[in-house]
C-alpha cells in the first residue's frame, strides 16, 4: 500500500507539480485550496486553477477559508502526508499533526534565501544569478523547516516572473516526485537550513511597482521583469499610467544632458529612456485603456516622442 496524499495549492504554479505526482502513480485523496473568488467586472465566482484541475481529474477539493478551523475534516480524509505548493495559508501545529508522515512544501527558492510569499519576484529584483526549488518538511515557522531536496537553475537575462515561474513549477514537479519516493521508501535525509544567508520576502504591493527612473538601469529592468505578469511595473507618461512589461539595459547616443525618465530615442528598436545610471530600453508596454504592444508599434502610433518624460507620479 502506498502513501495517501493531500495536495494543497491554489495558483497555476501549483498545477504541474500535482500533475507530476499523479503521473508518478501516487494516490492523491484530495486537494486543499482557497475558496472560489469573484473575477472580472461581473464578479463571477471562479475556482482556483488547482481546484479546476482537480475537478477535471475527479479529485475531491476542500476549499476552506481558514484551514485551521477544519482539522477534523482534514483528519477524515485519512491521508498519510500532505504536499503544499503556493497554498497561501499558514499551517498550525494542529494541522501539521494530522499527517503521520509529515507535511512537505515545494518552495520556489534556494532556502534560506527568500523565505516568504514572493521568492520568484524577489530573486529577479535582486539580480540573483540563480534560483531553484527546495522541498522541505514544514514546521510552524515561515519556510524554516528542514530541507530534503534542493535543485538549482540559472536565471536568464530575459526571464520574467512568468517565464521563471514556469521553469520552477516544472522543476518543482520533478523534485516532489523524487522527494515522495524517498519518504515512501524510508531513505529521506533531512538537513537543517543554514543560519547564514536568510532573507525574507513579503507579498508585493502595487505601490512598490512604480518605476523610479533615477535609479540605475539594471535595477529598473529587474523591477520590470520581476513584476511581469503581475502586478506589473508602471510609470506615467503625459500624466497617464503606462504598464511596462519588458526592458533591457542599453546604450544610446545623445543621452548627455537628458534628465532621468526622459526619452532620448524612440524607433523600431525600442524606446530608450535615461536612467540615473545608463539607459533603459523599453521593449513592451501598455498605455492606459490600450493593449499590450511592442515598443516599435507604440512609436509608430506616435504615442511617444524624444523629449517625453516617464515619471513615478503623474505630472
Amino acid at each position: 500500500m502506498g502513501m495517501k496524499i493531500i495536495y494543497a495549492g491554489a495558483p497555476a504554479f501549483s498545477v504541474p507539480p500535482l500533475q507530476a505526482v499523479l503521473d508518478a502513480g501516487f494516490e492523491v485523496a484530495a486537494v486543499l485550496t482557497q475558496p472560489d473568488k469573484p473575477v472580472g467586472r461581473k464578479a463571477v465566482l471562479t475556482p482556483t486553477p488547482l481546484k479546476a484541475f482537480a475537478a477535471e481529474r475527479g479529485i475531491p477539493a476542500l476549499d476552506f477559508a481558514k484551514v485551521r478551523e477544519h482539522v477534523s475534516e482534514l483528519s477524515a480524509v485519512g491521508a498519510d502526508c500532505m504536499v503544499t505548493c503556493a497554498y497561501g495559508q499558514i499551517l498550525t501545529a494542529e494541522v501539521l499533526n494530522v499527517f503521520p508522515r509529515g507535511v512537505y512544501n515545494i518552495h520556489a527558492s534556494l532556502l534560506p534565501r527568500w523565505r516568504g510569499a514572493s521568492p520568484i519576484q524577489h530573486a529577479i529584483l535582486a539580480g540573483d544569478a540563480q534560483t531553484g526549488v527546495t522541498v522541505m518538511r514544514t514546521d510552524v515557522g515561515l519556510d524554516t523547516g528542514d530541507m530534503l531536496l534542493v535543485r538549482e537553475i540559472p536565471i536568464a537575462p530575459d526571464d520574467t516572473a512568468a517565464t521563471l515561474s514556469d521553469k520552477l513549477s516544472a522543476l518543482g514537479g520533478e523534485c516532489i516526485v523524487e522527494a515522495l519516493r524517498k519518504i515512501e521508501d524510508g531513505t529521506a535525509v533531512f538537513a537543517p537550513q543554514p543560519n547564514e544567508g536568510v532573507t525574507l520576502c513579503k507579498k508585493i504591493k502595487k505601490e512598490e511597482c512604480a518605476v523610479d527612473f533615477s535609479k540605475p538601469s539594471a535595477e529598473i529592468c529587474n523591477l520590470i521583469r520581476a513584476m511581469n505578469p503581475a502586478p506589473l511595473a508602471f510609470s506615467y507618461l503625459r500624466g497617464a499610467p503606462v504598464n511596462l512589461f519588458f526592458a533591457q539595459p542599453a546604450e544610446a547616443e545623445r543621452a548627455e544632458g537628458a534628465r532621468a525618465g526622459e526619452v532620448v530615442r524612440a524607433d523600431k528598436t525600442g524606446i530608450y529612456v535615461r536612467a540615473g545610471e545608463g539607459i533603459v530600453r523599453i521593449l513592451e508596454l501598455q498605455a492606459a485603456g490600450g493593449k499590450r504592444m511592442r515598443a516599435a508599434d507604440f512609436v509608430n502610433g506616435r504615442k511617444i516622442a524624444v523629449g517625453d518624460v516617464f515619471s513615478k507620479e503623474p505630472q
